[in-house]
């Protein structure tokens, strides 16, 4: 496979292209076990009633565990948000409209999403009466099994010169409570500073959902805690203030 053309790097991987073929090359820290578990995600998602770019073969390249996939040819909507940023508000309500129809889907097979928060939980440093205000908050949730995409953000989704979406990077899907796959968009809008934008997103997807805005902030601090796992300094005081579960009620 041809690595020579980068289409999007990160601190611990890269996106090359070959033709039609998208390659997802892994940094060497990462476990064969991490990058099967994804490739086997990904593969159980494309079994969906969504538009997601098919795995075509799991590598090894100079030493390094890779991920074939269809290439999609397309703009990000974090792109197009960049390049019309008077339909911006539009974007975000298209957002949510994708997010719902991943929400529609049932994946049997799907690591809980309730069993990954809690290992997250045990992972975290928090102090052990937060920890267990977080997995008593997170083990009285209603229990549901819906596909949750687990990093649904604008940069996810691929859109088609013919206006086909696609949605990308399925290493964080799970199955369970919806609401916690949009306390986690929201989060994300506040860490990188656009909590405006946040807001329009909430209050959309409440809208389209009808669903309470109450009922997604009291997955807040469960999905910051999951958050906090990362250690990124930068974000630490914020995602503590958030994980407080006595400080955010």
């Amino acid at each position: 496979m041809n690595l020579s053309n980068v289409v999007a790097k990160r601190s611990d991987k890269m996106i090359c292209r070959d033709g039609d073929v998208a390659i997802k090359v892994f940094d060497e820290h990462f476990s064969k076990a991490d990058v099967l578990n994804e490739a086997l995600n990904q593969a159980r998602v494309e079994e969906c009633a969504l538009n997601v770019p098919k795995i075509l073969e799991v590598t090894k390249i100079d030493g390094k565990w890779a991920i074939a996939y269809e290439f999609i040819e397309g703009k990000t909507l974090t792109e197009m948000m960049n390049e019309n940023p008077e339909k911006i508000y539009e974007y975000i309500e298209y957002l949510v409209t994708l997010q719902m129809q991943v929400h529609a889907q049932k994946c049997p097979l799907l690591t809980k999403l309730k069993d990954k928060m809690l290992r997250k939980i045990s992972q975290t440093d928090f102090d052990a009466t937060t920890r267990y205000e977080l997995s008593t908050r997170l083990e009285g949730m209603p229990k549901h099994n819906k596909v949750c995409h687990g990093d649904f953000r604008p940069s996810n989704i691929i859109v088609t010169p013919n206006g086909v979406p696609y949605i990308i990077d399925w290493a964080h899907v799970t199955q369970g409570n919806a609401s916690a796959d949009v306390a986690r968009t929201y989060l994300l809008y506040l860490l990188d500073d656009k909590k405006e934008w946040g807001e329009y997103y909430l209050k959309t997807f409440c809208r389209m959902s009808d669903t309470p805005r109450q009922y997604i902030e009291k997955w807040i601090p469960v999905v910051a805690a999951s958050q906090s796992v990362k250690g990124k300094p930068e974000e630490k005081e914020f995602l503590s203030r958030l994980a407080d579960v006595v400080e955010y009620e």
